[in-house]
């Protein structure tokens, strides 16, 4: 949607074939796209990345974070209350909230110099609400929930400014059910969000 908007589009995965491979396809459609590897959990591999996109783009104008991972990443597991230890918090903690920080990190100074940006971060349902997903889903919810209070803080530090910066809970799994699942009506949602710029919060669910 962004880039049907005339948005350039830089994505950042663990990923450069995948990457590679999306960018290709925004290409195609003709929307100006780079892919630029990093992992999220690698604070200095991240800060690269975007060092490296401001090369090749320029200011960063709108940051999209929203790490799902599709794959099994090295490092972290799932685990119940019962199971979970500070052991396997940490991992969760490194790839949602550090990662999150350490990404606005790299932009928000200048969007505050420059008066004008946005941040949109993106979750499962389980940080606003952890009795949506399943008990196994413990160490998840405490991190996302982490990084929900965060940007919610900075959505409140930024106000007044040119900034802004909102938490969008996701209560569906992308593709797996009606047009409100599918990515395209994802897109418009997030569309509007940074159009309207109204409210710290913005939940999505199937009706």
């Amino acid at each position: 949607m962004f880039g049907r908007n005339g948005f350039s589009v830089a994505l950042v995965s663990r990923t450069q074939d995948r990457l590679d491979r999306l960018a290709t396809e925004l290409n195609e459609a003709g929307i100006d796209a780079a892919g630029f590897a990093a992992d999220v959990m690698d604070r200095q591999s991240l800060a690269a990345a975007f060092t490296r996109i401001n090369d090749r783009f320029g200011s960063v104008d709108v940051l999209e974070y929203s790490p799902a991972p599709h794959d099994p990443v090295p490092g972290i597991t799932m685990a119940g209350p019962l199971e979970a230890t500070v052991d396997n918090l940490q991992p969760q903690l490194d790839y949602y909230l550090y990662g999150g920080i350490t990404a606005a990190q790299q932009v928000l100074p200048d969007m505050l110099k420059r008066d004008s940006g946005t941040l949109l971060y993106t979750t499962g349902g389980s940080s606003m609400d952890p009795l949506a997903a399943p008990p196994e889903f413990a160490t998840v919810a405490v991190a996302t929930a982490a990084l929900r209070a965060w940007v919610l803080k900075l959505h409140q530090a930024t106000a007044g400014t040119g900034v802004y910066a909102a938490h969008v809970p996701l209560f569906v799994w992308i593709g797996t059910g009606g047009p409100e699942t599918q990515a395209d009506t994802i897109a418009q949602r997030y569309w509007d969000i940074y159009t309207k710029r109204d409210g710290a919060e913005h939940s999505y669910a199937a009706p």
